[in-house]
């Protein structure tokens, strides 16, 4: 039997991932997590945390590779916490993912079924339209990039894979000017300092908005800002100062000054027009979102005449698109400016058949039946932590034919298909879209139907 205490190596066969992307092994029982691995292959492994179940390990001696494993193409791989699968080829990755997709509905959902392949991207690079900075003045001077995991400690990154070459550049620029001009870094510990987030959107037609989050009303050498960063990168439409002083850990605060050009970028989804300001949610990889609507407008399997009610439908990007194939939508949010923001949407679109109620679920559903509404399909776009527990029966008691659930976690879709079960919806079709290559995040889309 082995000795199977900290800082004891092992060699030991990896079988499988876990949802966070790390490689399962096992070692007498014990289940052991290492990441960086790859399934199949044999590792030397030196154990860092042991209890009774589980231990958690780090490789310290490939035996045997995989040839799915690459180079990671990224110099702060394993240390900024972004990425987890840059060790290995696209393909893995996507298995990987499918993987977890189905172990949660089995493990979860107690649901198997044949899943189709997750829908990769053809660009799994520069893909991301949205980057939030923290900045931070430590012992290693200037940085301007992304937390450490499980930390706050500021990692420097010049360039990440992942966001638009101007973001890259634009970052360049306003960290030469922050050290040139001396501007001080907002320090968490005490309050004190200036500058907290450079936050960057970008578009498909090539414009960037860049907003500096400050913990102050104003920003010395502003114009000198504007200048380095118009210089940076031609297609800039606007600089933003957002004004954050409390004691938060709250990225935006409430007050926007327009430093020069626009506060706002125009985007393109499914061909729909989207004007996205600051503080407006629009996922972070446009190509891969419009295969995701596509699918989820397939599944809805509309002819023109249903009622469609919309869930969490945010600024309506799905409303609007559901809107053009659907007799009306009534879409659905908590947040009152996303309600305000869907309903200019609408006017932009000249989409008249879709309209907005802010409210939960519950008080939705109960204006609806006061108007002697029943929607024949719903479709439902939680954040991260899926449905809350009341919602599910709510809307089986609309007795709609169809349910399109869009999520983020297919934990918690999965924990939510159970509860749909026994309410009389079964899953009739599963697909994973992959909207965030190279990180251990994937998006599901699910059709519920209601049992006869």
């Amino acid at each position: 039997m082995a000795d199977i205490k900290k800082n004891t190596v092992h060699t030991l066969d990896i079988t499988g991932y876990t949802a966070e992307g790390m490689g399962v092994a096992r070692l007498e029982g014990r289940v052991v997590f290492v990441p960086f691995t790859i399934q199949g292959e044999r590792w030397r492994v030196r154990l860092e945390k042991v209890n009774k179940n589980m231990a958690w390990g780090r490789g310290v001696e490939l035996l045997l590779p995989s040839p799915q494993r690459l180079e990671p193409d990224c110099p702060l791989y394993g240390r900024c916490g972004g990425c987890q699968f840059r060790h290995m080829s696209y393909q893995e990755e996507l298995r990987a993912k499918s993987q977890h997709i189905a172990d949660a509905l089995e493990r979860i959902g107690h649901v198997k079924l044949n899943l189709p392949p997750v829908l990769g991207a053809e660009a799994p690079l520069r893909y991301r339209n949205k980057v939030q900075f923290p900045v931070s003045q430590g012992k290693r001077g200037l940085s301007i990039g992304y937390y450490r995991p499980r930390s706050h400690d500021v990692l420097d990154a010049p360039d990440c894979p992942l966001q638009p070459e101007a973001v890259t550049r634009l970052r360049g620029a306003f960290k030469a000017w922050m050290e040139k001009h001396a501007v001080p870094a907002y320090a968490e510990e005490t309050g004190k300092g200036l500058i907290r987030h450079l936050y960057v959107r970008t578009n498909s037609r090539g414009e960037s908005l860049t907003c500096v989050v400050a913990n102050g009303e104003s920003l010395p050498y502003s114009g000198a800002l504007v200048e380095a960063l118009r210089r940076s990168d031609p297609g800039l439409a606007g600089v933003v100062l957002n004004i954050n002083t409390r004691d938060t850990n709250v990225i935006l605060g409430d007050q926007y000054v327009t430093l020069w050009g626009q506060d706002w970028l125009e985007e393109e989804l499914c061909q729909l027009s989207f004007r996205l300001s600051i503080p407006s949610f629009f996922q972070i990889n446009r190509t891969q979102t419009q295969r995701l609507y596509h699918t989820a407008l397939d599944l809805a399997a509309l002819t023109g005449a249903e009622t469609v009610l919309d869930l969490y439908c945010g600024i309506g990007t799905i409303s609007l698109a559901l809107a053009k194939r659907a007799g009306q939508v009534v879409g659905a949010e908590l947040v009152p400016q996303a309600i305000e923001d869907a309903k200019e949407n609408a006017r932009r679109n000249s989409i008249q058949n879709a309209r907005f109620i802010c409210g939960d679920a519950g008080a939705v559903v109960r204006r609806l039946a006061e108007d002697g509404i029943r929607p024949q399909v719903i479709t439902v776009d939680p954040p991260r932590k899926g449905l809350a527990p009341e919602v599910p029966a709510i809307l089986a008691g609309m007795a709609p034919e169809r349910i399109v659930y869009v999520s983020c976690d297919p934990a918690t879709l999965a924990r939510d298909i159970a509860r749909f079960s026994l309410l009389g919806y079964q899953p009739a079709t599963i697909q994973g879209i992959d909207l965030f290559p190279r990180t251990q995040h994937v998006e599901t889309v699910c059709l519920l139907t209601r049992m006869k």
